[in-house]
């Protein structure tokens, strides 16, 4: 299930205009994932957790999330200081572990760590739908917002069909095993998903066309800058335009 646990709070990040967060941890994260440089790389770094500081954000929350990124990240750094060309550290065995391999290693950490607490404290500290009515206002294409909108409440509804589908295997004494029966049994329950899931569109694609949808959503919520969302975006820029002063200008 999909849960919300940030977007609680009374903090000044979120009280900030969705709209104006969504643009910045966007724009964000294009800059620093075309970034190099280790100062900026550091900086962008620190800059992510002020932010997730500055959000009042359940540290043990955020670590969980951030643990599922690093897991992976982890096999990284098994990989590629063993696998990528350079000049040699150190030997583990007769297998180089290359300086390059390292700080390759090293820059996709800082990153995707950075990226991953910026767009936590931005954007996960307000909800789906309202970060949809944020996607609308930016005019961002109709489609885009009424897919994200309509999987994330249906989403819900595919997963109670899945365990129905896995109560009913269940009481007929399904037991998982390495064995054929077991996959027939998970292709039968995925196909049953699909048929069902497909079947609740139809209805609901005709249920809404009763009620007079014509394909556009509208939105009640009313966003409007004010004094402290201009300060903030002005902080903000100026943040931007320093990372790319860092990673631009060679500091001796």
């Amino acid at each position: 299930m999909i849960t919300e646990p940030f977007i609680t709070g009374n903090s000044l990040i979120h009280r900030l205009d969705p709209r104006l967060r969504l643009v910045f941890a966007t724009a964000y994260s294009f800059i620093f994932a075309l970034s190099n440089r280790f100062p900026t790389l550091i900086a962008a770094f620190v800059l992510s957790f002020l932010m997730i500081a500055l959000a009042r954000l359940n540290i043990r929350e955020v670590a969980g999330r951030l643990a599922v990124v690093n897991s992976f990240i982890f096999f990284l750094w098994l990989i590629l200081p063993l696998t990528f060309e350079g000049d040699p550290l150190f030997h583990i065995g007769s297998v180089p572990v290359t300086r390059q391999g390292v700080l390759l290693s090293a820059r996709i950490t800082l990153k995707s760590n950075a990226i991953l607490m910026m767009f936590i404290a931005l954007v996960a500290t307000s909800s789906l739908a309202t970060l949809g009515q944020a996607m609308n206002r930016l005019h961002i294409p109709d489609k885009i917002v009424h897919l994200l909108l309509m999987t994330y409440r249906y989403v819900f509804v595919i997963e109670q069909e899945y365990q129905k589908l896995i109560r009913a295997a269940k009481v007929r004494c399904f037991l998982p095993k390495t064995s054929i029966h077991t996959y027939k049994t998970y292709a039968y329950l995925i196909g049953m998903l699909f048929v069902r899931a497909s079947a609740r569109a139809e209805r609901v694609h005709q249920a809404m066309q009763c009620r007079g949808f014509r394909g556009k959503f509208y939105c009640l919520s009313e966003f409007s800058l004010t004094r402290l969302d201009i300060i903030c975006s002005f902080f903000l820029i100026a943040t931007i335009i320093g990372l790319e002063i860092l990673e631009w200008v060679k500091i001796t």
